[in-house]
């Protein structure tokens, strides 16, 4: 329900979003808006008679329909500047060369221009490009544009606005605060989620740390803050790494949601299909630098195309991902709903279905420093969900490796396990075969239910009886095994005592035999020594006449075992 409620909300905010792009002719920059016409350049034009004649000029067909070229663009009558200082600034576009021209109300017209290898000189953060009206007493009344090489993919001079000496200031700082904060966010998510990976081994980490350097490297160039860090660099160069880097943060962004969800939302033919678009968006990016500037408009017309299948692949996804009950829908939706909502207003521009805005230009930035503020919660749920799993998969684990260790019927360990822990201890080791005397009696007495419950109780009596070190394992029918140090082990008189001592069920009498055997128990050569001694000192005690304890009788026994053989021989009945 909450997944559906945010779908719901995002779908809404996208159209409310339409709505105010398409319907209100919003300020496309800071400051005083200007209305523009164009008219596309022939030879013989020149920027005086052009300010004289301005009927040949289109004021109502968008810009974008006159494909690409050299343009005249002529803006509205300038307002009332006063002495303030003054910039006028557009976005940044294709172009070889721009000269603006300035008329004054004196008659007087300047100009100045740059190309696209000198445009850092005019470039702001924002991909903006800011021209300083040159001062003069009599104020300036008109501008005039010469475009040449425009590639014109959304217009030729886009959202011009005249701004003066302080906003302007205001405006770059701001945008300075904003890339910043987005760098400094970039770069503690990747550490972040670095330093979970160390611990936590999640696919989706490793993908979300490249997405952000992705998304870190486009926006230095997008925003055109690497025009400062190299002067040098050519601004079409600039425009070429952008659209190189959008497309690889894209492609990220797909790789990370397939290692994010459960590996069933991708699975079949949406992994073929989500391959075959991140291999697409890459081709098309290489393709629309080496395209320049022959078929510049068709590049970026496959490219607009690239983009809207991967648009189109998202609610796939999330339908997929609502398909297999996956965990992380509603997480992804959440972290992600604002990047999808602006890429689908891109998507939108680069077709001309919406105006150029600077936010919107800038919208990929915006939008995932938003998902990074949400996918902090996002991936902090998913490591509780995560943590949960291992949780409850370590329970399991240890309860598999209880019963794999344990007889069932007694809860002592089975034969394997005692092996695995009593071969290798090191010092002088005492091993005890302890079998139960005449349990084919006790069967027969009171039935295989009624031995198992004997079994079970004898098992209790004899755990009850050792140190808690010592190793007890029931590794026959109603034969037993302990091991234990030879320097603390509780002598075999004391444990037929305490089987004597034990209630058994329906009152039955039950004695036990005890094998004893002394030595190393480093390797399973020892353990076989031990066993086949210890096993004929317990027949010696059956043969004897049961409930009693034996030694094995070995040649040379060390002191150790001499004293052993004393505390027997007066525990013997």
């Amino acid at each position: 329900m909450q997944t559906q409620a945010f779908l719901r909300a995002v779908i809404a905010a996208l159209i409310v979003m339409i709505g105010l792009c398409v319907s209100r002719p919003a300020a496309a920059l800071p400051g005083t808006p200007l209305a523009t016409c164009i008219v596309p350049a022939k030879a013989g034009m020149a920027a005086a008679r052009l300010f004289e004649n301005t009927g040949q000029f289109d004021c109502r067909t968008s810009q974008a329909r006159f494909g690409s070229g050299d343009f005249w663009v002529l803006s509205q009558r300038l307002p009332d500047l006063g002495s303030r200082g003054a910039n006028i600034r557009y976005g940044s576009v294709w172009m070889s060369r721009i000269t603006l021209y300035v008329r004054y109300a004196d008659g007087v017209v300047r100009q100045s221009s740059f190309s696209s290898r000198t445009a850092s000189q005019v470039l702001k953060l924002g991909a903006v490009f800011s021209q300083r009206l040159p001062p003069r007493r009599s104020p300036p009344i008109q501008l005039l544009w010469h475009v040449e090489g425009s590639a014109n993919f959304r217009g030729v001079i886009l959202g011009p606005s005249i701004v003066d000496d302080s906003e302007g200031a205001r405006t770059q700082t701001l945008r300075a605060a904003l890339y910043g904060a987005f760098a400094g966010m970039a770069i503690a998510l990747i550490v972040y989620n670095l330093a979970l990976w160390g611990a936590l081994r999640q696919a989706y980490q490793p993908a979300y740390c490249l997405l952000m350097l992705c998304l870190l490297a486009y926006a230095a160039t997008s925003s055109g803050a690497i025009a400062h860090v190299l002067p040098g660099l050519d601004n079409n160069d600039r425009q070429k790494l952008s659209v190189l880097l959008l497309a690889s943060s894209a492609t990220a962004a797909l790789m990370f949601a397939r290692t994010f969800f459960e590996r069933a939302v991708f699975a079949g033919w949406l992994r073929t299909v989500s391959n075959a678009v991140m291999a697409a968006l890459m081709s098309l990016a290489v393709v629309w630098g080496l395209a320049a500037p022959v078929a510049l408009r068709t590049a970026d017309t496959a490219m607009s195309l690239g983009y809207l299948t991967l648009m189109l692949l998202v609610p796939v996804i999330l339908w997929r991902a609502w398909r297999v009950r996956s965990n992380y829908l509603w997480l992804f939706a959440l972290a992600w709903g604002a990047p999808i909502v602006m890429a689908g207003l891109r998507v939108a521009n680069s077709f001309g279905l919406i105006g150029w805005r600077l936010w919107l230009d800038n919208s990929t930035i915006l939008a995932m420093a938003i998902e990074a503020l949400l996918s902090s919660i996002a991936i902090a749920y998913r490591i509780l969900l995560l943590s949960r799993e291992r949780d409850a998969a370590r329970e399991k684990e240890i309860e598999a490796r209880l019963l794999a260790d344990t007889d069932p019927l007694t809860g002592l360990l089975n034969r394997r396990a005692f092996l695995s822990r009593a071969i290798g201890r090191t010092g002088e080791q005492v091993l005890l075969i302890v079998d139960i005397d005449h349990f084919k009696r006790v069967n027969e007495t009171i039935g295989h239910d009624g031995g198992d419950e004997v079994l079970r109780v004898f098992a209790r009596a004899l755990r009850s009886a050792l140190p808690p070190e010592t190793l007890v394992a029931r590794v026959g029918g109603e034969e037993f095994a302990i091991v234990g140090d030879a320097a603390t082990s509780v002598p075999p008189n004391a444990i037929l005592e305490r089987i004597r001592r034990e209630p058994m069920p329906y009152d039955v009498q039950v004695t036990a035999s005890i094998g004893c055997c002394t030595g190393p128990l480093l390797r399973e050569t020892d353990w076989k020594l031990l066993y086949r001694e210890a096993d004929r000192a317990l027949f010696a005690a059956k043969a004897a006449g049961r409930d009693r304890a034996r030694h094995a009788i070995d040649h040379g026994p060390s002191p150790d075992r001499q004293s052993w053989n004393e505390v027997l021989s007066r525990s013997a009945p």
